[in-house]
């Protein structure tokens, strides 16, 4: 699969970068949790937020248009999810509702660079 020349990388992709953030950011409110939800609401949302850039990388390694494309439709899934967690540790007031609407910000935002990424991908 040809990219653009200037990108090297799927570390290069404004799309990758915003996902880590986001994990990042995903690590920093859900670790005020309760502990009772260590293996729970805590560890699903971890790993969904984690699996957003895992699957732009690993789809980028695949090498092909149409492996990449599915990693990318993965990775919007694993988006939905996010948010989808979110919205729940906010109604059992895990998260302010100042932090809910940070983080969907930043939900919002990934999601439309993947769908642009989906889309140029497509053409």
């Amino acid at each position: 699969m040809s990219h653009p020349s200037r990108i090297k990388s799927y570390r290069d992709l404004k799309v990758w970068q915003r996902g880590i953030d986001l994990v990042e950011h995903v690590y920093r409110c859900s670790s005020s949790f309760p502990e009772a939800e260590k293996f729970g609401l805590t560890a699903q949302l971890r790993r969904a937020a984690i699996s957003i850039p895992s699957n732009i990388a690993e789809g980028w390694g695949r090498g092909t248009r149409n492996a990449y494309l599915n990693h990318l439709r993965i990775a919007k899934g694993s988006l939905a999810e996010v948010e989808t967690q979110l919205i729940i540790a906010h109604r059992l007031d895990y998260l302010s509702v100042e932090t809910l609407q940070a983080m969907l910000a930043e939900t919002e935002i990934e999601g439309k660079m993947l769908v642009a990424l989906i889309h140029s991908l497509r053409k």
